[in-house]
């Protein structure tokens, strides 16, 4: 039974993709690693089905540690690598760059090199895939595009650090030969993200009747791709992306966050019928130290190599994303507590 390891499995897009290959390869199984931070949550796991969770096991620990994670490839014979494990809010790593250098480039580092011990002389049918983000490229002008050829240009701490551990990642393929690739991905949006995200953000306050917190004038762009969108380009990616490449996984979806977020205000509007959920809670706070303007991707090499392209629309996509959070408000509830809490007070309010 083929085996992969991934990381940052109890996350947003970790746990829609181990939901995706868990259900599209059923002589699969997964090693799941997630330490548990602030946005990974245990609960989501009861979604799998009784016989997904036969073919699933979950280790809370650090990927930084090791001793660990150099014990995972002794016990399991893993075939493949699948980091999502990140820090990434850029506010946080604003706040306390520390915990993104020790996760983001430290703990990629310990994967590599155990990997590459475990591998050696054997890396044929092996793969190891870093998850990363367009954010490194840095900001883009009115027009154009991030290429995979694009040079990196990452304006926040978080950036920079997924900047440092793809180079890192790269430098393992020309140094040891390891079988490496890389993505970088568009904002995604879907279920199970974390509401410190803008659109469950937005939900979550709009529900409540809360101020909606934009940054700026509100007219920063990003591309949005649906998150199962996402995971079926990483399935190709890690099935058949050559080694030593980066693929860029875009959604051709542009959206200025005002126009999002008024968007996101309509929707719910027609699905609570709640009056009181209008434009007149949107705040304009305090733009972010080093906010992009502008991302956009480029995705015409994995879809002309891979076959891949984003098949969800967007007007379907979002309002899939809305009903979801309204029918999982318990959801919202439990990770919208505590050291959440304590942060966006901190970061939104007091702007």
């Amino acid at each position: 039974m083929k085996t992969i390891l991934a990381t940052g499995i109890a996350g947003f897009i970790g746990f829609n993709f181990l939901k995706y290959y868990l259900r599209t390869y059923p002589e699969r199984r997964v090693i799941g690693l997630d330490n548990l931070t602030y946005a990974g949550n245990y609960d989501n796991f009861s979604a799998l089905s009784g016989e997904e969770q036969s073919r699933f096991t979950f280790i809370k620990r650090d990927i930084a540690d090791p001793v660990l994670v150099n014990s995972l490839f002794e016990e399991y014979d893993i075939d493949g690598i699948i980091n999502f494990a990140a820090e990434t809010h850029v506010d946080r790593s604003i706040q306390d760059p520390s915990a993104f250098l020790k996760t983001n480039i430290l703990g990629t580092g310990v994967l590599l090199d155990a990997a590459k011990n475990s591998w050696s002389g054997k890396e044929s049918g092996k793969k190891f895939l870093q998850v990363s983000t367009d954010e490194v490229y840095g900001s883009l002008g009115t027009t154009g595009y991030f290429t995979e050829d694009t040079p990196l240009d990452p304006h926040s701490p978080y950036s920079a650090s997924k900047a440092a551990a793809d180079l890192l990642v790269k430098a393992y393929y020309d140094t040891y030969g390891m079988p490496v690739v890389i993505t970088r991905c568009s904002n995604n949006y879907g279920p199970y993200q974390f509401p410190e995200k803008l659109i469950p953000l937005i939900i979550q306050n709009a529900l409540h009747h809360q101020p909606l917190p934009i940054y700026g004038d509100g007219m920063q762009v990003r591309d949005w791709l649906y998150v199962e969108d996402h995971c079926q380009a990483l399935d190709a990616v890690l099935e058949a992306g050559r080694v030593g490449e980066v693929y860029n996984i875009g959604g051709n979806n542009e959206w200025e966050n005002i126009r999002l977020i008024r968007l996101l205000i309509s929707i719910l509007q027609d699905e609570t019928g709640d009056p009181q959920i209008n434009e007149t809670l949107i705040r304009f706070v305090r733009d972010r130290p080093g906010h992009d303007r502008r991302y956009a991707i480029d995705s015409s090499k994995i879809q002309k190599d891979l076959h891949w392209r984003p098949t969800t629309d967007f007007t379907k996509g979002i309002r899939t994303t809305v009903t979801w959070y309204l029918e999982h408000t318990e959801w919202l509830k439990k990770v919208s507590s505590g050291e959440y809490l304590r942060f966006y007070e901190e970061n939104y309010r007091k702007r």
